[in-house]
């Protein structure tokens, strides 16, 4: 079959376009397959993967997977390499791993939005970057290999430390009903006087009586001069 190669327990499907898993790679390669490889497809869903419960390496590279992406239990999974999709709620993605990937030692997430580096975003930089192995290692603490770097001894003492403390929270800046306008700036009026054609204005009274008590000027004044 065109753009399926299988080497020994190894099954790659590669290129293909396709936007699920094909049923049968499942039937036919699922029960002794160890290694999985179907980057450069659409996929959007992972169903059908649960044919292949004997999995070690999963490579999911160049892929249309987002924060809804679902794995199934994989006990003996210890490479799994989602580069290049579109996930972007990073604590989403690590809880869920850390409950169907229990032997999970090698993790990628290159070219994703939850992984910021300048792949991503030339706003991003290594402290970034940094942040964010500490707060995967805090979630994730067996792994030996994030993205393309091993993870050290200190990264490790790190985030055992302020790993929790790691989570990037960005604030909104716009309601929801706002969100859908090009265009949304902060002003500190109230709502009704937002409007450009409103010119209403508010007027208030102050009462002020000056008595001079602990005045510094008052030393200089005689008693005559009043």
């Amino acid at each position: 079959m065109a753009g399926l190669a299988v080497s020994g327990t190894q099954v790659s499907y590669i290129g293909q376009d396709c936007r699920e898993i094909p049923e049968h790679l499942g039937r036919d390669y699922g029960h002794f397959a160890k290694r999985l490889d179907l980057s450069f497809n659409l996929l959007r869903s992972l169903e059908g993967l649960s044919a292949f419960g004997s999995l070690e390496e999963l490579i999911l590279d160049h892929n249309l997977l987002g924060n809804d992406l679902a794995l199934p239990g994989l006990p003996r999974l210890h490479t799994l390499s989602i580069n290049k999709n579109q996930i972007t709620d990073l604590e989403c993605l690590l809880d869920h791993l850390a409950e169907v990937t229990p032997a999970l030692e090698y993790l990628s997430l290159l070219g994703n939005v939850a992984c910021p580096n300048e792949l991503v975003s030339l706003e991003k930089d290594e402290e970034d970057y940094k942040r964010y192995r500490c707060f995967v290692l805090h979630k994730l603490p067996n792994l030996k290999f994030l993205d393309a770097r091993k993870v050290t001894r200190q990264e490790r003492e790190e985030a055992l430390v302020r790993g929790a403390f790691m989570k990037v929270v960005k604030p909104k800046l716009c309601s929801d009903s706002a969100a859908a306008s090009p265009e949304c700036h902060y002003t500190p009026l109230p709502s009704a006087s937002r409007e450009l054609t409103s010119h209403r204005g508010v007027l208030g009274k102050c009462h002020y009586v000056y008595y001079g008590k602990n005045s510094e000027g008052n030393r200089f004044i005689r008693d005559d001069q009043l």
